[in-house]
């Protein structure tokens, strides 16, 4: 918004010239957002103590270390999201489409999840939506955002899939981009969702991956740097790096209320919408392969649970002491802040892979 306001008054005042570059936009949404989180977040924690009694429900088969949490109010996603909302708002370029393609799916699978985390509540359960139900909306809000980036990217990239490692080679999918875009934001989502389960686990790794999505929207948008790097010029990509930073903004707040032992979850509200949202960034930089690299760690979480749950089902045994990843360690004893610094420490190093695509063609 400032930047559709200020910018055009340049001639008559000069200063207003630093809103044409998306690195200074790109800072002012990250102190923004964070600015929101540290005034407000205390105020939302006691509003969601006040209103939740016993706070999220705790697994009764889950560690026993978390049976202390017990108490601890959820939704703080809630905060995550409005800061981030209201900071990119201020700080975009609000003729960007395909900013606003990415908020929508923010706001729209933070609705999910706030209905998923809201059933749970009023439920006292850890169930929350059906599954068939939640993976519906998911699935129908993923294929109009595809289809939204299809239309709004240039014909030769619309429908293609980039492979990482390969110079100038799209894979043309046709419609059946539609599914693969699609798969990628629903993957993200869900991914994320699974990791969230430590106090800090899923908001580091989600930080570092839009830190490193933000660098890649800012170079795919760009015609002199893609062209140096031999990746895929995406007109109007370079806008994302301005709402990536609004989410290390606020996510950076929420860490300061979610740092062991947490003052508040995060809930799904928080967990799906930036997970949808990584997944949406991916699909219109045309690096969904390279997100499951950078987002290795989600990955990794995803995975021990359908080999736990296929594993059970076909031989009647687990492969881990219990499933997301996360908690087969806390059972092995280890305690739980060691748990979170050596995966945000794996997730660093995926992180730093998934960046050296851009590099190697």
């Amino acid at each position: 918004m400032l930047y559709n306001l200020l910018f055009p008054l340049a001639d008559v005042f000069t200063p207003f010239n630093l809103f044409r570059y998306l690195t200074f936009r790109t800072g002012g949404a990250v102190l923004t957002a964070l600015v929101i989180s540290f005034v407000f977040f205390p105020r939302l924690i006691a509003w969601l103590k006040s209103k939740q009694g016993e706070g999220q429900p705790i697994r009764a088969d889950g560690p026993e270390t978390h049976l202390k949490k017990k108490g601890t109010p959820t939704m703080g996603g809630l905060m995550i999201l409005i800061a981030m909302c209201l900071s990119t708002l201020l700080w975009m370029d609000l003729t960007n489409a395909y900013t606003w393609i990415v908020l929508m799916v923010t706001v729209a699978y933070g609705l999910i999840g706030f209905g998923d985390d809201y059933l749970k509540l009023t439920k006292r359960n850890t169930k929350g939506l059906s599954g068939r139900k939640r993976l519906g909306a998911e699935v129908a809000i993923a294929l109009a955002a595809t289809l939204a980036c299809m239309l709004v990217a240039e014909p030769a990239l619309s429908n293609g899939l980039a492979i990482p490692f390969v110079k100038d080679f799209v894979l043309n999918l046709g419609w059946f981009f539609l599914g693969v875009g699609a798969f990628v934001i629903v993957g993200a989502a869900n991914a994320v969702n699974l990791t969230d389960g430590l106090d800090g686990l899923a908001i580091v790794p989600t930080m570092i991956a839009a830190g490193c999505f933000g660098l890649i929207a800012y170079l795919t948008g760009n015609a002199i740097f893609a062209n140096y790097l031999q990746i895929h010029h995406v007109p109007g990509a370079g806008e994302l790096t301005v709402f990536c930073g609004a989410l290390i903004g606020a996510g950076l707040g929420f860490l300061w209320f979610n740092a062991p032992p947490a003052m508040v979850f995060m809930g799904d509200t928080g967990s799906l919408s930036l997970g949808g949202a990584l997944g949406t960034i991916a699909v219109v930089t045309k690096h969904e392969i390279v997100l499951a690299i950078i987002g290795g760690l989600f990955v990794l979480e995803t995975v021990s649970v359908i080999v736990q749950v296929a594993s059970f089902k076909l031989t009647g045994k687990r492969v881990f002491r219990m499933a997301p990843l996360h908690h087969h360690f806390e059972k092995k004893g280890w305690a739980e802040p060691t748990v979170v610094i050596r995966f945000w420490i794996i997730a660093s190093i995926l992180a730093l892979i998934g960046l050296s695509t851009l590099k190697l063609r």
